[in-house]
């Protein structure tokens, strides 16, 4: 004999199904943090990723109410870092890593045994600040503008030299997309870091060099001869310089490269926990005591949601892949 069954209890067993599978309850996302959370930093302490973590970090530990530790591990491009929050055990929102696009999106163009991947393995929450760079010239470089440089190196192949902060670093790519749209060729002399970069290029042993903004404003706003300052790599002008013209200005039109900051989690961590720590950072980056801090520190905050992070990275990967491999730029 057949038993009926009405269909109300058939759809309270499917609500209850489906309440099962669901994430855990909206009032666990009122709660987090219920502890203190740990932002992983791929650098060593002082350069532009560990000032944006701790500024944006200590905005955490004051509207959340728990303490947020800056855990900087440095080394090897950031890769195991990076690997380490990518592959945490426990994806629950309480380690996080304040990365750069350096980290993300240039690492999986110029690694060949990646040992994660980015679109699946780290969670975009929000980015956080974009730093300009800006090209940077030896002051006996024959060359008032960038203009008049990429006409003297179109000339003289291989003739002259630029610096990077090492090997697959934002300079060095940076540098290379610059290179393939003016069509002209240079000599690649890495350094460790853009400070060393920098010095060579006043001491005029190399003529160009891809930039921090806030390492060379205090020579642009003191007027210096020690450095010549061509350009600003992004899609609009510095806020900190206005004066200094953008590449797509300065000859080569369709050329934008910043650094930016963001804020990623492990890909498993639950939606709410990502949304919510996007939402306080937009938050916080409205706050004109923090964008003052981060406009001293040569910084432009930025705030997006995981959405748009996320289709930014879709853009900038393929972009950067082919940049590498057109440069043949490569690392183990």
């Amino acid at each position: 004999m057949k038993t009926a069954v009405c269909a109300c209890c058939v759809s309270l067993c499917v609500m209850a199904t489906a309440a099962h599978a669901q994430p855990r309850a909206p009032a666990d996302a009122a709660s987090f943090p219920t502890r203190p959370i740990r932002v992983v930093v791929p650098s060593a302490p002082g350069g532009g990723t560990d000032i944006v973590a701790r500024l944006i970090g200590q905005g955490l530990t004051e509207s959340w109410g728990q303490t947020v530790v800056v855990d900087n591990r440095g080394g090897a491009g950031g890769m195991p870092a990076v690997t380490m929050v990518a592959k945490a055990s426990a994806a629950d929102g309480y380690t996080m890593l304040l990365g750069s696009n350096g980290h993300v999106s240039f690492a999986p163009a110029i690694y060949r045994n990646l040992p994660f991947d980015p679109q699946k393995d780290l969670a975009p929450a929000s980015l956080v600040a974009n730093q300009a760079f800006v090209v940077a010239a030896s002051p006996s470089l024959p060359a008032a503008n960038l203009q008049e440089f990429i006409a003297l190196a179109r000339n003289s192949p291989g003739k002259f030299s630029y610096a990077s902060g090492g090997m697959g670093s934002a300079s060095h790519l940076g540098t290379e997309m610059m290179r393939m749209a003016g069509g002209f060729t240079l000599l690649h002399v890495p350094y460790k870091g853009t400070g060393p970069g920098l010095a060579a290029i006043m001491a005029g042993e190399i003529q160009i060099l891809l930039v921090g903004l806030a390492t060379v404003l205090p020579h642009v706003r003191a007027k210096s001869d020690k450095v010549k300052v061509f350009a600003v790599t992004g899609t609009k002008r510095a806020q900190a310089a206005p004066e200094i013209p953008t590449v797509a200005e300065s000859g080569l039109p369709g050329y934008a490269f910043d650094v930016w900051y963001g804020m990623v989690l492990p890909g498993a961590t639950p939606r709410y926990i990502v949304q919510k720590t996007s939402a306080e950072i937009m938050r916080l980056l409205k706050a004109p005591a923090l964008r003052e801090r981060f406009a001293a520190a040569g910084l432009e905050p930025s705030g997006s949601t995981p959405e748009a992070f996320v289709s930014q990275l879709q853009r900038e990967i393929p972009t950067w892949r082919k940049v590498a491999k057109e440069a043949n730029i490569q690392a183990d």
